[in-house]
């Protein structure tokens, strides 16, 4: 408990209602949610959120439900704060393998202090030497978890292939690239380490951008943007190519998403997409620790993030991330402790 303090006011961001289209700071309100008790019930975690983590998934969190989805991916409930993950300092604990005091991230609450039930999707942060701790929410949280398992387990990549990453300079689109370097594949200069690059988005014609760059073709492609650049590369894609589907976020904001054209070329080509998610891999979290950690302490991984201060800029950071204004892993930073 943190000394005599037994309440504190506890700011949030609510989602205001559902979103149709791009979704607008309006979207999204900071308020007030009154004084939370600092005191875990049992069974869970009382944290103060440090770090938060915009992520594109949370936009179809932002949408009206669905049956039959993924209860990890639920709607938000207009009123109430959004979810997401976080890293976090445990202020009380009513769970043996959590003390006050810990570094955690996982789920929690866009707010300063939230009350973690769900502590499945908690882990511990024994490391906060060798990394700032804003990277568990990024190199060493969620996306470092889906680009290091989906590049190594789902795209299988031996040395020497071709490797596309779309959104590139995004949180996992960075790692992923790095990856593929580091296992001595050939990456579509920067800082990241990248062989080649291009955006996208000036881009009139991409089969003949891919061409450019993949005059050989591509072994593995990973997926983070959809509609036509999964198009361009269906045609541009060698045999026996894996694509790990982890994203499109070219679709997410449509009404009604774009159709795709070229899948014939899965069947000539003997080529294997596959979508996962990151909760997938989690339990397997430690394997990542084991071999992402050292490359850090070595300089081997570039690392980019674009952090936005005070939960008050929550809103137009995640807002921002549909309109690729971030560049890096963005990151709402509510406190430094």
């Amino acid at each position: 408990m943190a000394g005599s303090v037994t309440e504190m006011e506890n700011k949030q961001v609510v989602l205001t209602e559902y979103v149709t289209g791009f979704p607008k700071e309006s979207h999204l309100a900071v308020r007030n949610g009154g004084k939370i008790q600092l005191k875990a019930p049992q069974g869970s975690v009382l944290v103060k959120n440090l770090y938060l983590s915009c992520d594109p998934y949370m936009r179809g969190r932002m949408s009206p439900p669905k049956a039959g989805g993924d209860p990890n991916f639920a709607s938000f409930t207009p009123g109430s704060p959004i979810q997401g993950f976080g890293v976090g300092k445990v202020v009380d604990s009513g769970v043996a393998e959590f003390k006050s005091g810990d570094f955690v991230w996982g789920v929690t609450s866009w707010e300063e202090y939230s009350i973690i039930s769900n502590t499945k999707t908690l882990f511990k942060i024994t490391n906060t030497e060798d990394v700032p701790l804003s990277y568990y929410t990024g190199l060493l949280g969620m996306p470092g978890v889906t680009a290091y398992f989906g590049f190594h387990d789902v795209c299988a990549p031996k040395k020497g292939e071709y490797v596309f990453v779309s959104a590139a300079s995004g949180a996992v689109g960075q790692l992923v690239g790095q990856f593929a370097k580091l296992a001595g594949c050939y990456v579509l200069k920067s800082k990241f380490g990248f062989d080649e690059a291009f955006n996208y988005k000036e881009e009139n014609d991409l089969d003949a951008a891919l061409k450019r760059y993949f005059p050989e073709g591509i072994d593995i492609y990973f997926e983070n943007v959809g509609g036509k650049m999964l198009d361009a590369v269906l045609s541009n894609i060698r045999v026996h190519g894996r694509i790990a589907v982890c994203g499109m976020i070219s679709q997410y904001n449509l009404e009604h998403h774009e159709g795709v054209h070229n899948l014939a070329a899965m069947i000539y080509k003997r080529v294997r997409m596959q979508g996962f998610v990151s909760f997938d891999y989690f339990a397997r979290y430690s394997e990542l620790l084991d071999d992402v950690v050292p490359y850090v302490k070595e300089g081997k991984i570039a690392y980019v993030e674009d952090v936005a201060e005070g939960l008050e800029n929550g809103p137009a950071a995640l807002v921002g991330l549909f309109s690729g204004r971030n560049v890096g892993k963005q990151v709402v930073a509510v406190a430094h402790e």
